[in-house]
């Protein structure tokens, strides 16, 4: 199939703003109209590996992402299963971060629409509200504690059962099987925080022995006064899920292999 015949294919199935640019041996650059949201264009490339031709984003997609937010946070919890389902829909392949489609039987149209799709289906992680961001660290906080801790040992949404009937106290994980038990807070706001702090402190009015661990979402999450408050009744904590998770697995691993 020509480079002419190539871009009229592009044009009659995406759109008709598609420029096919060469650059080099069997490598055109593909020039389209869509966009990150800062406006920078997405980057596909069209070239030949192998015998094969495939459709590249060159792993600028991620990259481009990490400008605003934090690679790792890029595959865990929701945002990964976000990205999985988007590779998966539009069969796209990841080889270590370079985003890649397949053309098969010369159709070049197909593949460059389901590989935008792709592409536009991925950035949309950015698009998460502010809300659907927290619900994705409590999916995050969960899904870490379900890999480090055998299921059977742990309660999640605590409440003393007669201290605290109504539920007013909660704890978003306790580790049981061990005395005293863990009691592990996901922190993601100020509020949040505070209402931890205040959970603490009624626990230690009412004699309850536990030994608290707090685990923040990320550096900022709280005002430095906050933070403060909360470090008066928990000096264990650890800033950041993704960046200090080798050691909030090796401070679970210590806490469970002290022996009861």
């Amino acid at each position: 199939m020509s480079v002419k015949t190539i871009k009229k294919d592009f044009i009659n199935k995406v759109s008709a703003e598609i420029q096919l640019l060469a650059d080099g041996k069997d490598r055109f650059l593909v020039s389209t109209p869509f966009h990150f949201n800062d406006g920078d264009q997405l980057v596909i490339v069209l070239k030949k590996m192998g015998d094969r031709w495939v459709l590249s984003d060159e792993a600028h997609t991620y990259m481009h992402l990490s400008y605003y937010m934090d690679e790792k946070r890029l595959h865990s919890g929701n945002r990964q299963k976000l990205i999985l389902k988007a590779l998966s829909m539009f069969q796209v392949k990841d080889y270590d971060g370079e985003l890649i489609v397949d053309v098969s039987d010369e159709c070049y149209g197909e593949a460059l629409y389901d590989f935008v799709q792709a592409l536009l289906k991925i950035i949309d992680v950015t698009y998460l509200s502010r809300e659907t961001v927290k619900s994705t660290f409590m999916d995050d906080f969960r899904a870490f504690l379900y890999q480090k801790v055998e299921s059977n040992r742990m309660t999640f949404n605590w409440q003393h059962p007669t201290n605290d009937p109504d539920g007013i106290y909660k704890v978003d994980c306790r580790v049981n099987g061990k005395v005293p038990p863990l009691f592990v807070f996901a922190l993601n706001s100020d509020t949040k925080t505070q209402a931890a702090a205040l959970t603490l402190h009624q626990f230690k009015a009412w004699g309850i022995d536990y030994r608290p661990l707090g685990i923040f979402e990320k550096k900022d999450t709280t005002t430095h006064d906050v933070f403060l408050r909360f470090n008066d009744v928990c000096e264990t904590h650890f800033t950041d899920i993704v960046e200090n998770s080798e050691e909030i697995e090796q401070y679970l691993q210590n806490y469970l292999s002290d022996e009861a």
